[in-house]
């Protein structure tokens, strides 16, 4: 063999491990990540059963229940962005800033029959704070704009369009 026909052996060999370790890496990271969606988002397009999702927005007043079983709580609730609404169906201790019309973060998955089961309810962490995914869905729905002022109120969302909530907070 030459020296050159070596050469070009040896060059595909390291572009094809390079490549294969690539492709090997990716593969990790993409089971890894965990998406950002809303409610909305989820009616639309549900994720697949095995996907980990982040499942943001606000809950809807009214709609937490909370049922044992044996020692541990159950607690189902609804998560909305004022266009739609998921039910969350978490297992364990809720924490302690989690109130109804307040923002939340859902870790967790969809099940067969249309739910959401979360393995992590994150809350916020005073009355001003809303996650960053949250306040941009809510802005991309059309629902709040910042600077007219904190978010609307949750119990609003269903009939309150943007023209309307411009009109609330000038005073027309």
């Amino acid at each position: 063999m030459k020296r050159k026909t070596r050469r070009l052996w040896l060059v595909i060999a390291c572009v094809g491990a390079l490549g294969g370790a690539a492709a090997l890496t990716l593969s990790a990271f993409s089971s890894n990540i965990q998406l950002f969606m809303t409610p909305s988002q989820i009616d639309a397009k549900p994720p697949p059963a095995d996907r980990t999702v982040r499942l943001g927005g606000m809950v809807v007043a009214g709609s937490v229940k909370q049922e044992r079983k044996g020692d541990t709580p159950i607690n189902r609730f609804e998560v909305t962005d004022g266009q739609s609404a998921v039910t969350v169906s978490f297992e364990g201790i809720l924490p302690d800033l989690f109130r109804e019309g307040q923002s939340v973060v859902a870790v967790g998955s969809m099940v067969p029959g249309g739910g959401f089961v979360a393995s992590e309810v994150l809350a916020k962490h005073d009355e001003t704070y809303m996650p960053k995914e949250v306040a941009e869905a809510l802005q991309k729905s059309g629902k709040w704009d910042p600077k007219f002022g904190p978010p609307p109120n949750a119990a609003s969302w269903n009939a309150m369009t943007q023209k309307e909530a411009s009109a609330a907070v000038q005073g027309k």
